[in-house]
């Protein structure tokens, strides 16, 4: 899996707290660029991606993954509430949104494994 964020201090947090938990973080982007270039070339089945980034938004980078068969499960996470982000969300082709705050291993393996079911 690959961690995005353009925070380190939180995608240090977010890959320890996925590791204990039995994911292999493969990678870890603090951009829409360099997480492109992560995905072509470690093709990452699963990817915990910021809503916005220094150089592009979150959004846009799932809706892109989500129209490739072979591109990974997004799940979406930010700062903000759900509420705040309105129907992008659904529009991004994400499996799902976990706000930072409530960011367990358990709530992201739900919505992991409710995508691959």
């Amino acid at each position: 899996m690959l961690v995005v964020d353009d925070h380190p201090s939180f995608r240090s947090f977010a890959r320890r707290l996925l590791e204990s938990a039995s994911f292999a973080v493969v990678h870890e982007a603090s951009d829409g660029a360099s997480a492109l270039a992560a995905v072509r070339a470690l093709r990452p089945d699963v990817v915990l991606l910021d809503v916005l980034l220094p150089d592009t938004t979150g959004f846009e980078l799932a809706e892109a993954w989500s129209a490739d068969p072979q591109g990974p499960v997004v799940v979406l996470t930010s700062s903000r509430s759900e509420v705040d982000l309105g129907t992008a969300l659904a529009r991004s082709g994400a499996c799902g949104f976990i706000a930072k705050r409530d960011l367990t291993a358990a709530a992201f393996a739900a919505l992991v494994n409710g995508a691959r079911a």
